[in-house]
């Protein structure tokens, strides 16, 4: 019997919380988990900015960040939408590895044009999700298990693909400048990022898909009970975490131009770190789209600065397995707040039914 891995509450905003009591103070406390990460993250933009104007606010080191976290947000995305369903897709650190040199060796050991290449590793990239979503679903394997063990093999393929060497070859410009062109004087590759996160938002805030999405996560019984096609819903999920980790995986290989398998998997800890981090923000309690960005953000601004003030090697490690520490527990504390207000307004209106019926009795 499978058991999920995560749980993701928060269908609908609670009215308890839009209550307007405890004045201004009150107010300030109810907006502090919505908005508390986006201004944490301005204000350390600030701060940076202040402590080091000749570095950090520079179009420099914001086309720096940009590029760099690029392929880290599209992972954090690719896993947000495993987890609106209650799961976790540990191929999208494990898979990028092997998609990023996959994209290579078409092109340099296979001969095929780049577009084609390009087409065959998204394709790889959805199946692969598909087996994943197949193995939670029908084999009824936890998904962190289920998810391990298919990265695991993911890797496995890319050292003998590679053969434990690096892949070399001259590239076409039409696929150096997947990651390589810009846009508005800004890497083209944040707004690849920024049009899955609008393509993603659209459909999960918006549509009856998304809904079902949060559904599942929420009560996996309760959508079957409503008519959810809940096997379809998480396998597609899967298939669109996988689809999306294999285009990371292209936008990682034209950047470096040149495929290693030992590149990819430090790119795992941060992209879940993100993910967790979106669900204490925007909407807390619920991962969501948004903030599964601002959580990147915060992660990318924070070791900028800390880079620049002559932080040691590992300091950029420590400081994302700290924030994935603290993300996880500020988002468990989000759920269970959530829950009892949930649970309190139900027994509220138990009671308020309990003590108009007899009335209604003697009428």
């Amino acid at each position: 019997m499978s058991t999920s891995s995560i749980r993701a509450t928060a269908l609908e905003p609670d009215p308890s919380t839009g209550e307007r009591s405890g004045g201004l103070l009150g107010a300030i406390g109810r907006q502090v988990p919505v908005y508390g990460l986006p201004a944490l993250t301005l204000g350390l933009i600030v701060l940076f900015s202040l402590l080091l104007p000749a570095t950090f606010p520079t179009l420099f080191n914001l086309r720096s960040i940009l590029s760099d976290k690029s392929v880290i947000a599209l992972l954090a995305l690719a896993a947000t939408v495993p987890m609106m369903t209650g799961k976790i897709d540990l191929t999208v650190g494990y898979g990028i590895v092997l998609w990023h040199i996959l994209a290579i060796s078409l092109q340099t050991q296979f001969g095929l044009p780049w577009p084609a290449a390009v087409l065959i590793v998204l394709a790889c990239g959805a199946l692969f999700g598909l087996l994943n979503g197949i193995l939670v679903e029908q084999a009824q394997i936890d998904s962190f298990i289920a998810t391990l063990g298919t990265g695991t093999v993911l890797y496995a393929l890319a050292l003998w693909h590679s053969g434990g060497r690096q892949v070399l070859g001259d590239l076409p410009d039409g696929f150096v400048n997947i990651a390589g062109g810009e846009l508005l004087g800004l890497p083209v590759t944040a707004f690849y990022v920024l049009a899955a996160a609008v393509v993603l938002w659209l459909i999960s805030e918006h549509t009856p898909i998304g809904r079902a999405l949060y559904v599942i996560g929420s009560n996996p019984k309760a959508a079957v009970l409503n008519g959810i096609p809940l096997q379809k819903c998480v396998i597609g999920a899967f298939m669109t975490s996988g689809l999306l980790s294999a285009f990371a995986g292209v936008v990682l290989a034209s950047r470096l131009q040149i495929g290693q398998a030992g590149v990819g998997l430090e790119f795992l800890l941060p992209a879940l770190v993100g993910a967790f981090l979106g669900s204490t923000t925007i909407r807390p309690g619920r991962v969501n789209v948004w903030g599964s960005l601002v959580g990147v953000a915060i992660l990318a601004v924070g070791i900028s600065g800390i880079q620049q003030f002559g932080g040691a090697f590992f300091v950029e490690p420590l400081f994302n397995g700290l924030t994935l520490l603290v993300s996880i527990g500020i988002a468990g504390y989000a759920q269970r707040k959530r829950g009892q207000s949930i649970k309190r307004r139900i027994a509220q209106q138990q009671m308020a039914q309990a003590l108009t019926t007899p009335t209604d009795k003697k009428d």
